[in-house]
């Protein structure tokens, strides 16, 4: 079982010689293993995973990766033919704190897009039904969860990963923003638990970068949601805020369903109560782990072995 992916950006056919074509030993065999339309498109069925038209390509645009044949059919979002693929799905649990550990490119962000309902899984196909979906799923932790998504039960807050676009977005004082989310009623005890009352009134482009941290905290925090998720708390953030913005998170996760992608491990340790780990070929496919012990995960992340997987 082998994963073909083409970068849709890279793959210029208009620019090159069509060297994947032209040099694919499939192809001069007589096979269409790769057919050229806008893009290259490369048949994963016909593919020997020679790797000649990774050596030869000139925009350096195709991957091609053999997998373990345990991962067939559990595919469960793929971006179009020759995409990046996903493979199962970390588990939100309420009153505890998840946590997503792995490299970039690993499915964290698809992961987060699945589980707040603002990407529907194809289970790797063109297209997937409802039924189809929970079927996959049933008998799993997952399958209520998935249910409450699809029938749009699920309303989710998430904290961004790259805050340094917020004062782009958002114009005006610190604290017409919060004013704006502040949708449980708690902005007070935001500002008094994340130290920003001194910053209130200044401008959101005037801000450092760690009260432009703790801002977009804040926000996630005081909106009304079923499923919060926060990516990257920590940066920007000295050793004594991060205390405080774990405390934070874990006082939300006692009412709340809470994931956190984090990659200061002390603090993952300190905050999460169990943790899914990412792994796989980074802009190629990811696999989420079964959900492990915070200890035992982050141990195994450290020891690049994942033991109950055996890779």
């Amino acid at each position: 079982m082998r994963i073909a992916v083409v970068d849709k950006e890279r793959c210029q056919p208009k620019k090159c010689g069509q060297e994947c074509l032209k040099y694919c030993p499939k192809v001069r065999s007589g096979d269409e293993t790769v057919v050229i339309a806008e893009k290259a498109i490369i048949s994963e069925k016909l593919c020997v995973g020679c790797g000649i038209c990774i050596k030869k390509c000139p925009m350096k645009a195709i991957q091609i990766v053999g997998l373990p044949e345990r991962l067939e059919g559990r595919e469960v979002h793929r971006y179009g033919v020759n995409g990046f693929v996903l493979y199962n799905l970390p588990v939100p649990r309420s009153g505890a704190v998840v946590g997503i550990l792995g490299a970039n490119g690993t499915g964290k962000s698809t992961t987060v897009k699945i589980l707040s309902g603002q990407l529907k899984p194809n289970l790797g196909k063109d297209r997937a039904e409802w039924d189809e979906i929970l079927e996959r799923f049933s008998g799993t932790e997952l399958l209520d969860y998935l249910k409450r998504i699809r029938d749009g039960k699920i309303k989710a807050s998430i904290k961004p990963q790259y805050i340094e676009a917020i004062p782009k977005a958002f114009g005006g004082k610190m604290r017409d923003l919060l004013e704006k989310f502040d949708e449980r009623d708690v902005l007070d005890e935001a500002v008094e638990k994340l130290n920003l009352k001194a910053s209130l009134g200044r401008e959101l482009k005037d801000l450092s970068g760690g009260e432009l941290q703790r801002v977009a905290i804040a926000v996630c925090y005081m909106r009304e949601a079923d499923f919060y998720f926060f990516d990257e708390v920590t940066p920007y953030l000295d050793i004594y805020q991060r205390i405080t913005v774990a405390n934070v998170i874990r006082e939300l996760s006692k009412e709340k369903t809470v994931m956190i992608v984090e990659h200061d491990l002390a603090i993952l340790d300190m905050l999460a109560d169990f943790v899914h780990i990412t792994y796989g070929f980074p802009g190629v496919y990811g696999v989420v782990t079964a959900a492990k012990s915070a200890r035992v995960g982050i141990n195994q992340y450290l020891s690049g072995y994942l033991a109950e997987e055996n890779i």
